[in-house]
């Protein structure tokens, strides 16, 4: 299972890199999380203005995922995120085929 989270482009790339890397620090503390992906796109080659970063928070299976989403980590993380990417940030869960 995976949480994934894109990031429109911001408007400040500087004090969004900054803010991300202190948030990436309270995604590292959520309980179960296996991997996190980060994903910096260069180019947008077909559609609209596309996404500035995706990052992948990869979970081993549905329960831990479950467990996750409920903890007060996932609480914190996703208060750190509002609080500076609200209007920039699209969450999707995903599952590989």
């Amino acid at each position: 299972m995976k949480l994934v989270a894109l990031y429109a482009h911001p408007q400040d790339v500087e004090a969004f890199e900054a803010n991300y890397a202190a948030h990436l620090k309270l995604v590292d503390q959520i309980p179960g999380l296996v991997e996190t992906r980060i994903t910096r796109f260069s180019r947008t080659l077909a559609g609209g203005a596309g996404f500035y970063l995706m990052a992948e928070m990869i979970f081993p299976d549905k329960e831990t995922f479950k467990a996750a989403m409920n903890s007060a980590e996932m609480a914190a993380t996703g208060k750190d995120a509002n609080r500076f990417a609200a209007d920039i940030m699209t969450l999707m869960i995903a599952q590989e085929a």
